[in-house]
């Protein structure tokens, strides 16, 4: 069984940290690359980064922050947002990325799954899906535009042309979850891992170092994504791992 992941989530806008609940009411969490140092000197496994700024400065912005951080630390970084094309997942790489995550993008044009993972290698695509519980679906919905459309597609079975189509790994945000520090959607985590053979990092709902070890043994993820209680000091990386150790989780 490979060692599971823990892994630091920066929301970046106009080059800050921000971080909000339910995908809403952001606040100032610091410096994206003060804080990427940070995690790789405590023991992070990788960093995503996710650009939410919608506007052409937000992407420049990226572009220079990926290329500070990339000189900051040792430890394998994903970024996303404003990613709708080959030419730029190829910017994101060269500017020292490891990873690209793609989520509106992927789902208005699949084929840029494809495409990325012909150029860079699967290992390299990252989808990323927000997804709701849908009442009238009875299943949960992947939504787009940062959460503010709903698609009506199927999570499952989106995740599954994913890796179809060449992704690497999914990760995987539960909406209602987000932010709510009440611990990871179990059932939609479960439910996705079941439904695929590829990584799922599990994200949203992180609050508590009980919550990791109730995603990695129930919710069968490979990785957990977490943002507000590392950035805020509520959780230590090192005294997580040393938890989750202790109770029998495979952990690097």
């Amino acid at each position: 069984m490979l060692a599971k992941r823990i892994i630091p989530c920066l929301d970046v806008k106009d080059g800050r940290v921000v971080k909000g609940v339910n995908f809403v009411n952001l606040r100032d969490a610091g410096d994206p690359v003060e804080l990427a140092a940070l995690y790789d000197q405590e023991g992070a496994d990788e960093l995503v980064f996710l650009d939410i700024s919608a506007s052409n400065e937000g992407r420049a912005t990226m572009v220079e922050v990926v290329k500070q951080t990339a000189g900051e630390i040792s430890i394998p970084f994903t970024v996303g947002g404003g990613i709708s094309q080959v030419e730029d997942m190829k910017r994101i790489l060269r500017a020292g990325a490891d990873k690209i995550g793609i989520n509106t993008a992927a789902v208005l044009n699949p084929d840029l799954i494809s495409g990325g993972a012909k150029h860079f290698g699967s290992q390299c695509i990252v989808v990323a899906v927000d997804a709701k519980y849908n009442e009238e679906l009875k299943d949960w919905e992947v939504y787009t535009h940062g959460g503010q459309k709903g698609t009506g597609l199927r999570a499952i079975q989106w995740v599954q042309e994913a890796e179809a189509r060449g992704a690497g790994e999914i990760l995987l945000t539960s909406m209602e979850a987000d932010g709510t520090k009440d611990g990871f959607d179990l059932s939609l985590t479960k439910a996705v891992s079941n439904a695929v053979g590829i990584p799922v990092i599990a994200s949203g709902g992180a609050g508590k170092v009980s919550h990791f070890y109730d995603v990695f043994t129930q919710g069968q993820a490979d990785a957990a994504l977490a943002a507000t209680i590392f950035h805020y000091k509520e959780i230590a990386i090192p005294d997580l791992k040393k938890d989750l150790k202790s109770r029998g989780v495979e952990i690097r």
